[in-house]
């Protein structure tokens, strides 16, 4: 990738891991799916709101709509719901590690869906070194729930999985002409359209109490920032560094939020961070190809 793409990158981390704190505050007044509803809805409407400033509309194109519904559904719905369920059953840092494996689904899938992202050693090795700079950073106690509760764990990585064909299917926006902009603004208003009637059927928010500003604010930096920001540069990595490059965010977003904590909330940072971050950038090196180029030349003089 280039360095505007590592930027880039880093930056989608840093939105995504930055909605831990936003969920944190909002998890304590609101159901799950309600703020998820709210979440993707509310940066539908931001988005819907700045295209006309860009120039930009959405196509009124039955196939197009067809594939934001399938982006929606593998991208939002289905993860959504599935993580969701499944953190009732076990620990989030449990649940985190078994996220953190889908740039590993990605890069089998891209390997039997795409001709140009195939399987390579030091790309699967990559892999392999950033999932366990994970479980490092994360702290191996978090496995030790590991078995006890099969459907919520298979549900996690089912969610993981579900990551791995979106950033796969997700490839065609760019074959069809689409802006980023366009594609994110299509895919969050998909998803607020599915998941409307489950948040309607569950939740029940007609019943719950009126949150307070904080929580409103939660909500609105968690669409702003993490959705409609944080999906506008998904898709423009996804259409310029590839399916399996883009995966790589899921290793970077908790060392965002493990940094944002140390920053903002003052948490302390301890060894096992800092060994799980070397790491995740020997990993994110590794799958680069950079520390082969540097290294080759050395071995065969």
């Amino acid at each position: 990738m280039s360095p505007l793409e590592w930027g880039l990158l880093l930056a989608l981390s840093v939105l995504w891991g930055g909605s831990f704190f936003f969920t944190h505050v909002a998890i304590a007044a609101l159901p799950p799916f309600t703020i998820v509803t709210l979440r993707v809805g509310l940066a539908a409407f931001i988005l819907l709101a700045m295209l006309p400033f860009f120039g930009l509309r959405l196509p009124a194109d039955a196939r197009v709509w067809a594939a934001f519904l399938g982006m929606g559904l593998l991208n939002n719905v289905v993860p959504f719901c599935l993580i969701v369920w499944g953190q009732t059953h076990i620990a989030s840092g449990l649940a985190a590690i078994l996220n953190a494996t889908t740039p590993l689904w990605t890069v089998v899938v891209a390997h039997v869906a795409t001709a140009e992202e195939r399987m390579t050693g030091n790309r699967l090795a990559g892999v392999l070194i950033g999932l366990a700079g994970v479980v490092l950073m994360i702290g191996p106690d978090a496995l030790r729930g590991f078995g006890t509760d099969i459907l919520a764990q298979l549900a996690v990585l089912g969610a993981a999985i579900s990551y791995a064909f979106a950033a796969i299917f997700g490839r065609r926006f760019r074959r069809m002409g689409m802006a980023p902009m366009v594609t994110a603004t299509g895919q969050v208003s998909a998803s607020a359209l599915m998941l409307l009637p489950v948040c309607l059927l569950i939740d029940r928010p007609w019943t719950l109490a009126m949150p307070g500003l904080p929580v409103w604010a939660a909500i609105v930096g968690m669409a702003a920032l993490s959705t409609a920001l944080g999906y506008m540069l998904y898709f423009r990595i996804l259409a310029s560094a590839g399916a399996t490059n883009l995966a790589l965010v899921t290793f970077l977003i908790p060392v965002s939020a493990i940094m944002l904590g140390a920053l903002v909330l003052g948490e302390t940072l301890q060894p096992k961070h800092f060994a799980g971050m070397a790491l995740i950038g020997l990993a994110l090196a590794a799958i680069d190809g950079r520390l082969l180029r540097i290294f080759r030349p050395k071995a065969l003089a």
